[in-house]
């Protein structure tokens, strides 16, 4: 059976700590493939992404050197508030007999039992968890279903302190892949007079 990871978010913008925890989840877990997942909204965050081809187009370059590593775009096809859920809903009918492994953060788990039907979920793949200190307790029912976890080293990029870096004209180089951080620049993304200023 082929062991497949899922690895959903906004990377808005991707930054090297999903890089490395994607490359730790891959040999960790001896994966055959790992599927990057770019949401097109994110049910629980109000604040305008970037544009999702833009998102998209940096996890590309940020994935470009790993064969493994693969774009999957069925969020962003969909349109529309992404639910994980319907996610693997749709990959498990489309490719049944595919052992399937979420990957989440530290923060994700915490919240997890607030997601849309997350008992189904849970059902449907293995929980991965990659640890992290200081974000809340996690709730004991989701605590008690089968989850791993593995090992990342301590990383301290967050997309949110990224963007305000670009904001206050700061550079991100150490932050980000290299072809990311010139595609940035080049489409001048996050900037307050930028094409795609926030609300």
């Amino acid at each position: 059976m082929r062991k497949v990871g899922l690895f959903g978010g906004s990377f808005d913008p991707v930054h090297n700590a999903h890089v490395a925890l994607a490359h730790v989840a891959l040999e960790a877990l001896a994966l055959d493939e790992l599927r990057w997942i770019p949401v097109w909204q994110p049910w629980q965050k109000a604040r305008r992404l970037a544009p999702a081809a833009d998102r998209e187009a940096m996890v590309r370059l940020a994935i470009a050197g790993e064969p493994r590593f693969v774009l999957e775009r069925c969020e962003l096809r969909r349109r529309g508030t992404s639910y994980t859920l319907d996610t693997v809903r749709e990959l498990a009918a489309a490719e049944p007999g595919i052992d399937w492994y979420l990957i989440l953060g530290q923060d994700q788990y915490a919240g997890l039992h607030t997601w849309r039907d997350w008992r189904e979920l849970v059902s449907l793949v293995t929980l991965v968890i990659a640890p992290r200190e200081g974000v809340p307790p996690v709730d004991p029912q989701v605590e008690s279903t089968p989850h791993r976890f593995i090992a990342l080293p301590t990383m301290h990029e967050s997309s949110t302190d990224i963007r305000a870096l670009i904001a206050a004209g700061q550079p991100i180089d150490a932050f980000v892949p290299p072809e990311v951080a010139r595609y940035i620049e080049r489409h001048r993304l996050y900037r307050p007079d930028g094409p795609h200023t926030r609300s």
